[in-house]
């Protein structure tokens, strides 16, 4: 790809104390505290053209990310592992802060990734809310099997306010997601549109719409793509006819099964396509990826026709 000499690449090994700065050949260390993040915004904005790419870490860039959006500064956040690839392609195996920093800025050079665009207020509630209940439904789960394999009365008992303990939990969680959707409209019509799909609870709605916050602005191949249920060609030498799904976003995968099981049993198009692959012979794991694929296309289908449906609303209402 040609280089875009009017966007300058900066690339920012983020870590939990400390972000590395590779700016135009030199290294900067600064901390990741606000006042840290404060300083890599003023040290930007005078820059013209200057784009950040860092890593998904997990979370640390999270604060980072939000700071040079609100700073007008665009950001992108891209995938650690083609940025891994990227070096190993050139033979570099080391692997220092100040490296990766550099790494990341040719990256952006070569790549030229989109920026990322910032997530709204509502946004960010729901992914951290849907977190959390997913962290809690976990943990409930282990809690209940550990329970098991106690004998002690008192263990047992301290076992039992546990799991009574992640219950209500649980319902505090839910009870703080249904007031973000009481307080945003748009976001409680997308979960009821979602809910009124057989097999799909409000909360598997939430967490594939904090999951996948692009629901109804993609193409049914890219949704796909997107969700890691887009099967990938390997044809090599003796190998042929071999597809496999991956990449994507594990954690909606795990979402989509779920619902994906319910489906083919209680939804009367999902469970006549099901039964319509096992009848031919694939195997029921494929045939239970090829659902969750068709599910969360239609799931996408819906969000989109109900955005449109609400564009066309909103411009009625302009007009009168």
């Amino acid at each position: 790809m040609t280089e875009n000499n009017a966007i300058v690449y900066v690339g920012v090994d983020v870590a939990k104390a400390t972000l590395q700065v590779h700016l135009q050949g030199s290294q900067i260390q600064l901390a990741n505290t606000p006042k840290g993040r404060s300083q890599l915004s003023k040290r930007l904005q005078p820059l013209s053209g200057a784009q950040v790419v860092c890593e998904a870490t997990g979370g640390y860039e999270q604060a980072m990310v939000e700071s040079l959006h609100k700073a007008k500064i665009p950001v992108s956040v891209v995938n650690p592992a083609q940025v891994r690839a990227s070096a190993q392609a050139k033979g570099q195996r080391a692997k220092t802060d100040p490296i990766d920093a550099a790494g990341l800025s040719e990256y952006g050079r070569l790549y030229q990734p989109e920026p990322t665009p910032p997530a709204s207020k509502v946004q960010r509630q729901l992914a951290a809310l849907t977190q959390w209940l997913s962290q809690l439904i976990q943990a409930l789960a282990v809690a209940k099997v550990q329970a098991e394999h106690h004998s002690a009365c008192f263990v047992r008992k301290q076992h039992q306010a546990l799991i009574e303990h992640y219950q209500e939990q649980i319902k505090t969680a839910e009870a703080q997601l249904q007031s973000l959707m009481d307080h945003d409209q748009v976001l409680k019509e997308k979960v009821e549109c979602l809910d009124a799909i057989e097999g799909v609870g409000q909360r598997t709605a939430l967490l594939v719409l904090a999951h996948l916050p692009e629901l109804g602005h993609l193409n049914r191949q890219q949704v796909a793509a997107l969700a890691g249920l887009a099967p990938w060609t390997r044809d090599s030498g003796t190998m042929k006819g071999m597809r496999c799904i991956g990449g994507g976003r594990p954690e909606l995968r795990l979402v989509l099964y779920m619902a994906a099981l319910s489906a083919t049993r209680c939804n009367p198009i999902l469970k006549a396509f099901y039964q319509r692959l096992i009848a031919k012979g694939k195997p029921g794991k494929v045939a239970l990826t090829a659902t969750m694929r068709k599910l969360l296309v239609y799931m996408n289908h819906k969000i989109k026709s109900l955005m449109a449906q609400q564009e066309s609303t909103a411009h009625e209402i302009t007009k009168s």
